[in-house]
């Protein structure tokens, strides 16, 4: 009888996969061995395998190039990480070793633009497309760095009001994308974003701000779905309409170059993940040639905004369960000595689910369980992976520590969670690891941030004077 939790594993899914190998009934991720890391650093951790980083930048670019090479488009591809997915110094400096650009969302953005600036990380030939709705700081923060010669800073316009904003404040020409806002899936509580301007207004105000306006020039339409670029009739429906605006624009406007396909690709949230990425590229490639074919215009230079395609498969979490808790016939509660709610925050906020594996014990027979967090709020539990009804980890057994790890959490977690800041029942941060292959490919960690102390804590709520 196949009872052990390496057999429930091999039996789910297709195991070993490309990441995840077992080494002497240990877990490897990336041929990291996850024990040898809490063996000298201890749980729970988080962790960035940052050559991942620069592993999916490569690959989208190669799938882009071929797409291009592919369909003949006499356009160029240019891939921008959006910070707000990680602001962290080490994933920047990663991403930026890739030939890439950047997009920001905040005012707080463009000083970190400003300091990869000096430290010789970015420069004035690297595109810097400013999103977001734009409050005072945020707009005075982009004029200075369009005003200190930096052109391809290029804000993109989110309502009426802006352009105004904007003109009064920079000192020079410069160029300026329009966000489209488009219509949300019909799931959704609302039917067009809040963000951008409508497809039927985009043009109209093209006509009355910027047509006869010589400080400005328009050069991006910004297109972004929030559910991501998905092989669904509603994204190409969506897609579709974008196009039309762009091609009725670009009759009338010579400067328009550019199109910003925002909304990026969906990342490996479990073991049964398919999604293929080369077929998307493809045929978002052809789309946008044979719309701009149909009406007679140049086809656009192509953007990308990946987040978590960039950044979120580079990070994981490791925990240790504490103990065991039978609260009756049939729940058992594996209790966790960190918290979901502070660590994973969107496994509570929005029940997003992440690949789950037991670290070790995998030759040992598995059980049914439930997963809790160290908090007293009641929705502080992880229950289910995906695609399965209940959560089967190897026995708990007080004498020998079960370690459980949670991969691909690299996007918004800490920045969601309030990295540095105050956690929710006091619960401290955990110790944050950086992992690199030198250049003989050899795995190097390095302790980026300790474990959060109390003295931490009581500073930010007031009892140390400063």
């Amino acid at each position: 009888m196949n009872t052990k939790y390496i057999d429930l594993i091999s039996q789910t899914y297709d195991f070993p996969q490309e990441e995840f190998q077992l080494k002497e009934d240990q877990l490897t991720f990336h041929d990291i061995n996850l024990m040898q890391l809490v063996e000298k650093y201890g749980a729970p951790l988080k962790f960035t395998y940052l050559p991942k980083i620069s592993d999916n930048i490569q690959r989208a670019k190669k799938w882009f190039a071929e797409a291009i090479k592919k369909h003949d488009y006499n356009g160029k591809y240019h891939y921008c990480y959006c910070t707000k997915s990680s602001h962290f110094k080490h994933v920047l400096d990663e991403a930026l070793q890739n030939d890439i650009h950047i997009e920001t969302s905040s005012a707080f953005d463009i000083d970190i633009v400003r300091h990869l600036k000096k430290t010789g990380k970015l420069s004035n030939d690297n595109y810097v497309i400013c999103n977001g709705f734009k409050r005072d700081q945020y707009v005075k923060n982009i004029a200075e760095l369009i005003n200190q010669g930096h052109q391809k800073c290029i804000p993109i316009i989110d309502n009426y009001e802006e352009l105004n904003l904007l003109t009064n404040a920079v000192e020079k020409s410069f160029q300026i994308g329009i966000r489209i806002a488009s219509e949300e899936e019909p799931k959704f509580e609302f039917y067009t974003s809040r963000l951008g301007i409508g497809y039927k207004n985009i043009v109209p105000f093209y006509e009355e701000q910027i047509k006869n306006n010589e400080q400005v020039e328009l050069k991006m339409l910004h297109f972004f779905i929030n559910t991501g670029i998905r092989d669904n009739a509603y994204y190409w429906n969506e897609l579709q309409k974008c196009l039309r605006v762009y091609t009725r624009l670009k009759k009338i406007c010579p400067s328009l170059d550019s199109l910003n396909i925002g909304g990026g690709f969906p990342i490996k949230n479990s073991l049964y993940f398919t999604y293929d990425y080369e077929y998307m590229i493809d045929e978002v490639v052809n789309q946008i040639k044979l719309t701009c074919e149909e009406e007679g215009v140049p086809v656009p230079h192509i953007f990308t905004e990946f987040g978590s395609f960039t950044v979120g498969e580079s990070g994981g979490a490791i925990y240790e369960v504490l103990y065991q808790k039978q609260q009756n016939d049939r729940e058992k509660w594996n209790m966790i000595n960190s918290s979901f709610i502070t660590t994973l925050p969107d496994s509570w906020a929005i029940s997003k689910r992440f690949i789950m594996l037991a670290i070790n014990k995998w030759s040992e027979r598995y059980e049914r369980v439930l997963l809790g967090g160290l908090t007293c709020d009641s929705d502080d539990y992880y229950n289910s992976e995906q695609h399965m009804n209940a959560i089967y980890l190897p026995k708990y057994e007080k004498e020998k520590p079960l370690y459980i790890g949670f991969f691909n959490t690299g996007a918004y977690q800490e920045t969601i969670g309030g990295y540095g800041g105050l956690q929710h029942c006091l619960i401290p941060a955990p110790k944050h690891i950086l992992i690199q292959k030198d250049k003989k490919g050899n795995i190097t960690t390095e302790l980026f941030k300790e474990q959060q102390t109390s003295e931490a804590f009581l500073k930010i709520l007031g009892y140390h004077e400063s």
